[in-house]
């Protein structure tokens, strides 16, 4: 899984870097300042930044690291960075590839109209295949990523393309052809950058504008106030840099971004009667919950899903409360939809990332035993009924349980505001195995006694998609949009990890 983050300007250089799952996708961004007032974010295993000045032939300017971005950067690479106009940076943590600096985006490559750099955030499903085409056609592959495979593939050249004259629609477009998903790309060239999202949209891309700071809260935004333009997987990275959320890349849409502007080049089309497939997934775990999707905030989602876990699993206690953070929403959802009072019950460390993506379980068994304090004032001789988010692997929750029951809670109900995770996704996020996975275990069938609980429930899938969709078909009224329209812009999500149903067929 990779994240991906551009910008560019018409000013002065800005980028979005991040804390995601890669890390979990909670930012912070970056804007040039002098040296000792310079603010980063962090990355999980790595990150990089390709610059450009614009010029033909343009000038790059690469810097990568290994480990979080504040180490990944140093000031001083920071200011060989700042003489472009425009910019691609990523940060990753490897679902594909080993972890190693020779697979850290982007990749920049020659091609014969030029350099072009490339970052991705996805997992092609059948990138074994490709990779087996690519060399055959002689090409050499340096690295295990499937990023490394995507910018080989946007450098062949297409048959009808003119000699002295690179068509990126119909290379981007023959990428799409020969593999359906999981992406979302920018492919820097010269002066302009391309942003791109597979035919099924299964990754999240979207576009903010650059505007003066005192127009950042208002409304009514115009062309002349537009200073530059910024890509990120996350809306919720734009305000930092002083961006107004503009819109998503749709599905199959190829976006050209220019000095002159936004503008769509085309539109790849799916098969026919085929859903489009956003990962469900970061409207449960992955995603800030101030970001927005398919036009509604991730925390409104989250609040559904809490309401709807009341509605399906309610239960006899005193008070409702969350696993910090991406939790919240969630519980506070259930607890107006139960009419019980929510209280905090435990503190986070947040100087100790998320657990979930730590890259081996040592890691993140150490995580959990320094990342919580229990508020014992609030909930001692009560009963507690905790909301979480998902349970992936089943190492975070347990310790919890007994962390609040030694403190004085005299019963830990659970509840799950998404349904069990029984597959592995192929598409981007790091679920390689089911035996990882708790729902697949003998121990599920009394998961309330594994984990120390008095009870666990999870939300249903059907609950979940309708939570997500709600909003979704809500927005499509409130805006009018006729039923043509709503034809064309389908309505659908991936929910591989939790059914087993995947969006396409998987090649190995």
């Amino acid at each position: 899984m990779d994240l991906l983050r551009s910008v560019h300007f018409k000013r002065s250089l800005m980028w979005r870097s991040a804390q995601t799952h890669n890390s979990a996708r909670t930012s912070s961004s970056v804007q040039w300042r002098p040296p000792s007032s310079a603010t980063v974010g962090v990355g999980q295993e790595s990150a990089g930044i390709v610059t450009s000045n614009g010029a033909s032939p343009p000038t790059y300017t690469t810097h990568k690291g290994m480990g979080l971005v504040n180490t990944a950067f140093s000031p001083e690479a920071l200011l060989k960075l700042r003489y472009g106009n425009l910019g691609i940076c990523h940060t990753r943590y490897s679902t594909t590839g080993i972890s190693e600096l020779q697979n850290c985006q982007p990749f920049v490559v020659d091609t014969l109209h030029g350099k072009i750099a490339v970052a991705h955030n996805g997992e092609l499903v059948n990138a074994h295949a490709l990779r087996k085409k690519v060399m055959r056609h002689g090409v050499g592959l340096s690295t295990g990523s499937d990023s490394e495979l995507i910018t080989q593939l946007l450098a062949f050249t297409p048959p009808m393309e003119e000699l002295d004259s690179p068509d990126w629609v119909a290379r981007i477009k023959n990428l799409m052809t020969e593999t359906p998903t999981s992406y979302s790309l920018l492919v820097m060239f010269k002066d302009v950058i391309y942003a791109v999202r597979d035919p099924y949209g299964n990754r999240p891309l979207c576009i903010g504008r650059l505007v003066p700071i005192s127009k950042l809260h208002t409304t009514g935004v115009g062309e002349e106030d537009t200073e530059g333009w910024v890509v990120s997987s996350e809306s919720c990275s734009f305000q930092s840099i002083g961006a107004k959320y503009y819109r998503e890349v749709l599905p199959g849409e190829i976006v050209q971004i220019s000095r002159h502007g936004v503008k769509t080049l085309s539109v790849v089309p799916r098969p026919e009667g085929d859903l489009p497939a956003f990962c469900i997934f970061e409207y449960v775990y992955f995603a800030r919950p101030d970001s927005i999707f398919e036009g509604q905030m991730v925390y409104t989602v989250r609040q559904r899903c809490g309401r709807q876990l009341a509605i399906e699993a309610p239960t006899d206690v005193d008070v409702v409360s969350t696993v910090p953070e991406s939790a919240t929403p969630a519980a506070l959802g259930y607890a107006q939809q139960s009419g019980l009072p929510y209280i905090e019950v435990l503190c986070k460390n947040r100087y100790v990332g998320r657990t979930f993506i730590q890259p081996n379980t040592r890691l993140r068994q150490l995580g959990v035993a320094k990342k919580f304090g229990a508020l014992t004032d609030n909930f001692a001789g009560k009963r507690v009924v905790l909301i979480d988010d998902s349970i992936v692997r089943g190492n975070t929750i347990s310790p919890i349980i007994k962390l609040l029951k030694e403190a004085g809670a005299t019963e830990v109900h659970i509840r799950v505001a998404s349904p069990p995770i029984k597959f592995p996704c192929y598409m981007g996020i790091n679920i390689p195995t089911k035996e990882e996975l708790i729902a697949n275990k003998p121990e599920f069938q009394d998961i309330a006694g594994y984990i120390g609980a008095d009870s666990v429930k999870y939300l249903t899938v059907e609950g979940l998609v309708s939570a997500v969709q709600e909003g979704i078909a809500s927005l499509q009224e409130k805006d009018n949009i006729s039923s043509c329209n709503k034809s064309s812009r389908k309505v659908g999500h991936c929910t591989a990890c939790l059914t087993g149903k995947y969006p396409v067929e998987l090649e190995w």
